[in-house]
């Protein structure tokens, strides 16, 4: 296979996870014959203060042209004002958006090494594995309107929540279409005692499961999933929730890995190019300390062969790779060991290869 490859660096650690992340697919190439080619490009902090803009028309319409995207990490602590009209995590979701990924996939997994290093007792992790399905392009982050304004001396902001029911179908079938390949499970969470979007989201959910009499459905609160999620985590499957929701929820379950540093996300929709990133930010703090956790960007790229290369086996031999690392000891500062991001990539290679 050729494939064509757009890399976004972006921010902080971005351009340092990911390098490793190429790394290990180069590896991947040389190993099943394939070959990959990169196009990089701005995005995030670097795009605005080269451009102005967040998300560069190149970078967009690169990526729509491409086989898939890698993306680093956006963010930067000097556009943390509230008062600026440009910030770096509109690239984000004006990408998310130009691309049409409406499913944001995150899997949680805890490698039996990693117990003892989650803050959750290592009984209660053990075993954990699952995946959240995230809606992606609607909710409160992109609902109009959305605005600022006073009246009568006193300061509002509004933020609108609002969901159709073809978006929340479309996610729904995509995560019932996932439990079938899983353990049959679906917990569809969302605020039905309390918000009207949560109540059309639990009755289209119904609506859909119908469809899928071999999958067990299970609707749970979003309080009350935040609460499972460190008490009983394998009773946790596949979960599929609204935008918002899913971004709190995923980073709480990253803790069950060990560190956020380790989980990977694959952003996809119904054709063109995927987006892939680890979900940790941009952590300006370790940014070129050469001490970043590359293994949430390089189980990207696992992600990346599968969902858009449809590469099972790629796939399969970089998540084998980073489970013999892990398993032999290798850890990054964040993992409790002494390994630099760029030897961390190096074992991770090494692994992949020596498999071959």
């Amino acid at each position: 296979m050729q494939a064509r490859i757009v890399s976004l660096p972006g921010d902080g650690i971005g351009p340092e996870v990911l390098a490793q992340a190429r790394h290990v697919l180069d590896a991947i190439g040389r190993r099943f014959g394939h070959t990959f080619t990169y196009e990089e490009h701005l995005i995030g902090g670097v795009a605005i203060d080269a451009t102005g803009e967040p998300l560069p028309a190149a970078t967009l319409e690169a990526c729509r042209a491409s086989d898939a995207v890698l993306l680093g990490a956006v963010g930067h602590p000097r556009f943390d004002d509230p008062r600026l009209k440009v910030r770096p995590e509109q690239g984000l979701l004006a990408i998310r958006a130009g691309l049409g990924v409406f499913a944001n996939l995150r899997p949680v997994r805890c490698h039996p090494v990693m117990a003892e290093a989650s803050p959750v007792r290592a009984d209660l992790v053990a075993g954990a594995d699952m995946m959240v399905v995230r809606e992606l392009t609607g909710g409160l982050y992109f609902g109009e309107p959305k605005l600022r304004g006073e009246k009568d001396g006193r300061r509002y902001a509004i933020d609108t929540l609002i969901y159709h029911d073809d978006e929340i179908e479309r996610i729904t079938r995509l995560a019932f279409d996932l439990a079938r390949k899983r353990s049959r499970r679906v917990a569809s969470v969302d605020k039905a005692n309390v918000l009207e979007s949560s109540r059309l989201w639990r009755q289209v959910v119904t609506e859909v499961a119908k469809d899928y009499p071999d999958v067990e459905l299970e609707h749970v609160l979003v309080d009350a999933a935040a609460m499972h999620l460190v008490r009983a985590p394998r009773r946790f499957d596949v979960v599929v929730t609204e935008n918002m929701f899913g971004d709190i929820l995923t980073d709480e379950a990253s803790v069950l890995a060990g560190s956020i540093g380790l989980l990977p996300s694959a952003s996809i929709g119904h054709s063109g190019p995927g987006l892939y990133e680890p979900i940790h930010g941009s952590a300006p703090d370790i940014a070129g300390k050469g001490i970043a956790n590359p293994i949430g960007a390089i189980a990207s790229v696992a992600m990346l062969l599968r969902h858009s290369l449809r590469l099972d086996a790629e796939g399969d031999a970089v998540d084998a790779a980073v489970d013999a690392v892990l398993a032999s000891g290798a850890k990054t500062r964040d993992l409790g060991g002494s390994l630099s991001t760029s030897a961390m990539g190096e074992a991770v290679v090494a692994a992949v290869e020596a498999a071959g």
